[in-house]
């Protein structure tokens, strides 16, 4: 007389105890015999004590006994069994739950340790006990749960198997032929499922977790560049055969840099970038190569090597800036009607650099200042004279005078001159 549980966490063999409790055990045969607890959720697990199961409905308020099944609703629930008395007092008791009122369904408990468990006493009917599989139990033990007790992983039975049966089937007991197949309404929950691991980081390294952190930063930020307008998505990568080049000399040209590093493989464009206005270096260039294995080579040999009596820095281009903003410089075998080479190589075009400056300092000598080709443009166009504007003399403020400073005034201007006195 016994049944074989199987969980997702393990296997539980069950002897019942067919002498001390023949109701409750037709009631658990049969209810394993007709697939009854097949995907039914361990939906209250309380640590150190006891975890609960049985219900179809995963709420602990529902399940109903092999006799309401068969006779309908008024037998949903039959009597509790009291004789003979047991009392739980070791880890792997069976236990029917009681419902209320002393009646019992298809509700059962384990339970998980071996002291605390007086509170059992008299209220739940014990009916068996769990022989092999004691690991299982201290799985379901070991089991994270929330406040109300639910386990954050979904554990279910999934399915039961009758060892023996001393009991004869009902004439109303249909016994399906097969293990029913699980629905979606059944299996879909919000908790951790079965094939998911609780913690990400078992079974890995130190190495291992820091990279996926990096990888999980990365991410995050290329998110963020990407609602900025930084990028154009987030899955975009800077190209694997460019090479930035820095800590250059300001003196170094860009076909001296393209000799030094053509001998890794074919170069396609080689620049160094300078200043838009002055036209001086700024001591950082970008080398694109034709294949990534002459880029990685050209990583390998060219860190720390000295050019131009300066330590350069290499490293591969993290810019995806380069792959729209980039106007580059073409050599060898693409030509473009705009940057084509000179005729003469290198001498004709240093030639031909020469004479574009001399062309601009000729310019610059030549041509007049923007105010004087101001003016005579507008004397030129201007059809009428320009008059000069007379100047008035401004008006002498009136000054107020006491009276005997007019007085005084008067009298100087009757008093003849000295000339016509002395005359």
């Amino acid at each position: 007389m016994a049944v074989l549980i199987e969980t997702t966490v393990g296997d539980l063999v069950v002897d019942l105890f067919v002498k001390e409790r023949p109701n409750c055990c037709l009631n658990f045969l049969k209810l394993c015999k007709t697939k009854y607890y097949n995907f039914c959720q361990f939906h209250s697990i309380e640590p150190n004590y006891i975890a609960q199961t049985g219900d179809p409905t995963g709420t602990g308020r529902g399940g109903e006994s092999i006799f309401g099944r068969m006779y309908g609703e008024q037998a949903r629930y039959f009597e509790q069994e009291t004789v003979p008395k047991f009392r739980h007092v070791r880890k792997g008791l069976v236990s029917m739950v009681n419902n209320g009122n002393d009646q019992l369904g298809s509700q059962f408990f384990i339970t998980l340790a071996d002291e605390n468990l007086d509170y059992l006493d008299d209220k739940h009917t014990i009916f068996g006990q769990v022989t092999e599989g004691v690991e299982t139990i201290d799985a379901l033990n070991a089991e994270l749960c929330d406040d109300n007790n639910r386990p954050f992983k979904d554990v279910r039975i999934s399915h039961t198997i009758v060892l023996d049966d001393p009991f004869d089937d009902p004439p109303r007991l249909e016994i399906p032929s097969r293990s029913p197949s699980p629905t979606l309404e059944l299996i879909t929950t919000d908790q951790i499922a079965l094939d998911e691991k609780v913690d990400e980081n078992e079974d890995k390294n130190e190495e291992e977790i820091r990279k996926e952190i990096e990888e999980r930063d990365m991410r995050a930020q290329a998110q963020i560049l990407e609602m900025v307008g930084d990028l154009h998505h987030a899955d975009e990568k800077p190209p694997d055969n460019v090479l930035f080049v820095c800590k250059l000399n300001p003196v170094t040209a860009d076909d001296d840099l393209m000799i030094i590093f053509s001998r890794f493989g074919a170069i396609e464009q080689c620049e160094i970038i300078r200043d838009k206005r002055t036209g001086a270096s700024l001591q950082y260039a970008f080398v694109e190569f034709k294949k990534p294995e002459d880029c990685e080579a050209a990583y390998m040999k060219m860190d720390n090597v000295l050019i131009d009596d300066r330590r350069i820095h290499v490293d591969f281009s993290q810019s995806v800036a380069k792959n729209f903003q980039w106007k580059k410089q073409v050599y060898g075998g693409e030509k473009n009607s705009k940057e084509a080479k000179p005729k003469g190589g290198d001498k004709g075009r240093e030639r031909s650099d020469r004479g574009d400056k001399s062309r601009d300092k000729d310019r610059r000598r030549r041509s007049p200042s923007p105010k004087r080709s101001s003016k005579r443009r507008s004397r030129s166009r201007s059809p009428k004279r320009h008059y000069r504007r007379e100047r008035t003399p401004p008006r002498r403020r009136s000054r107020s005078r006491s009276p005997a400073a007019k007085h005084r005034r008067r009298n100087d201007r009757r008093s003849p001159s000295p000339r016509r006195h002395r005359r």
